[in-house]
């Protein structure tokens, strides 16, 4: 017995899947990246430069002149939008202030010459002028330093340190009468009831300004009169005391009318010096000297102090030398900004370059797709080869040749927009050509020889039982 069944044909294998690539999304990730990077980088680059900076200022009594032009100096620091801040510290006096100052507890401090100098302390500016004015009664006047040193004196000033500074001038510390000699005036003591106690001399020692001011000058020069006297060693004790300076009172300065002096009058002073710590960085004194210089006007207190501020002296003999950043503003020498900051911007480029390949990789490997290379499509094109066998009719071949097509297509596009390289584009083409070749012989074939019922059938043998 016999029989004919329908043989299976072998089942066509299914299209390898082939996963597209795109670079659109990870591009729109590195761009967001660096965009966030570039901005964290010049954020810092602002901070580092423009980051404030806290400087303690040292003062005497929290009503001293010193504590009163500290808080000038921060209000002004604070309008102008200065990046540096000032931190005022009151002490009971200014040698306390000096002290904390000299253990290094301070950046800022304000002292006279005559103070004992910090070795570390270095001047910003010339705040104010301490003038000595040495006052007889009526005509009598004195020759020279000599006869001074003969005379009881009162020394009006407004502390007992001015009083040391008198007797070192005219070398009378180490005498023996030196206390009776040379004393501090009550405070409030006018010049006729000095005089009239026995005083033979009277050194009066404020500030320049402060003095331009004072009416009691004027008013005792129109009842009692007194005369000023002229020191006639003045450059020789200015060079003889590195703390001295070389003073003119000018004619009418203390009294217009009667003119006292009715002439210019040489003496001796002493100065009031800012000064900063020498480790202060050059860029910040410099930019607290060119606040300083700037706005003077701002600077000066209602009674006259620091109402003149001149340049510190910047000679390398100095009695205190002038700190590199306030010398390089007063000498006009200050680097620009490129000047300052060039090693430092032409490292940072270097580094910058280094850190952007790094990331440029980093972000190569981890977010960006890499383009699929036209080689590898040929293995898409050579399954669609491996498949055309299994097609029996035109329209299994036309799929094919569809899905041949859209291979193709999809390259062009990508080759177009960077997802595909032209890395094994002639392989590429070389598998295009060989597979749409074979689909035309195979679709000339079966037109040649169509399919029939035949080719579905086989003959299978069965045994039958007797």
């Amino acid at each position: 017995m016999s029989a004919e069944a329908p043989t299976p044909h072998p089942e066509t294998p299914p299209p390898r899947s082939r996963v597209v690539k795109s670079n659109r999304s990870q591009i729109i990730l590195f761009s967001i990246l660096t965009l966030i990077l570039t901005a964290v980088t010049v954020w810092g680059g602002r901070v580092w430069l423009r980051n404030s900076e806290t400087l303690v200022f040292a003062v005497g009594e929290a009503n001293g002149p010193e504590a009163r032009f500290a808080a000038r100096l921060a209000a002004l620091l604070k309008n102008n939008s200065s990046r540096l801040r000032l931190k005022i510290v009151p002490n009971g006096d200014n040698t306390k202030a000096l002290a904390q100052f000299d253990r290094k507890e301070a950046n800022l401090a304000i002292l006279r010459t005559d103070a004992k100098i910090p070795a570390r302390a270095r001047a910003l500016a010339i705040l104010e002028h301490d003038v000595v004015l040495v006052l007889t009664p009526g005509g009598r006047k004195i020759k020279s330093v000599a006869d001074l040193k003969k005379k009881k004196i009162a020394v009006l000033a407004d502390g007992e340190n001015s009083v040391a500074f008198v007797r070192t001038v005219l070398e009378l510390s180490d005498n023996a009468d030196a206390a009776s000699r040379v004393q501090m005036a009550p405070p409030n003591t006018t010049f006729d009831k000095l005089f009239a106690s026995g005083f033979g001399a009277v050194i009066a020692i404020a500030h320049a300004s402060k003095m331009m001011k004072d009416k009691s000058y004027e008013q005792y020069a129109k009842h009692g009169g007194f005369t000023l006297n002229a020191i006639d060693a003045a450059k020789a004790l200015a060079r003889k005391y590195p703390a001295l300076s070389e003073e003119t009172v000018a004619t009418g300065m203390l009294s217009s009318s009667p003119a006292v002096p009715d002439d210019d009058v040489d003496t001796i002073g002493l100065e009031w010096l800012l000064v900063a710590q020498s480790r202060l960085s050059t860029t910040t004194a410099g930019d607290l000297a060119r606040i300083i210089y700037e706005n003077k006007a701002e600077l000066a207190l209602d009674d006259g102090f620091a109402s003149k501020i001149e340049p510190a002296e910047t000679d390398k003999d100095a009695f205190i030398i002038a700190h590199q950043g306030a010398a390089e503003y007063i000498n006009d020498d200050t680097k620009s900004f490129m000047d300052r900051y060039s090693d430092v911007m032409y490292l940072g480029a270097a580094a910058l370059s280094v850190i952007g390949s790094i990331f440029a990789g980093i972000y190569t490997k981890v977010t960006r797709v890499a383009p699929e290379k036209a080689g590898e499509l040929a293995t898409a094109i050579l399954d669609i080869g491996e498949r055309m066998e299994y097609a029996k009719t035109l329209d299994a071949l036309d799929e094919l040749q569809d899905e041949l097509e859209g291979i193709l297509r999809g390259a062009v596009i990508g080759l177009r927009d960077g997802t595909i390289s032209s890395d094994g584009l002639d392989t590429f083409k070389l598998g295009y050509e060989f597979v749409r070749d074979e689909i035309s012989m195979r679709r000339d074939h079966l037109k040649r020889h169509p399919p029939s019922q035949d080719d579905n059938v086989v003959a299978v043998k069965t045994a039958q039982s007797a």
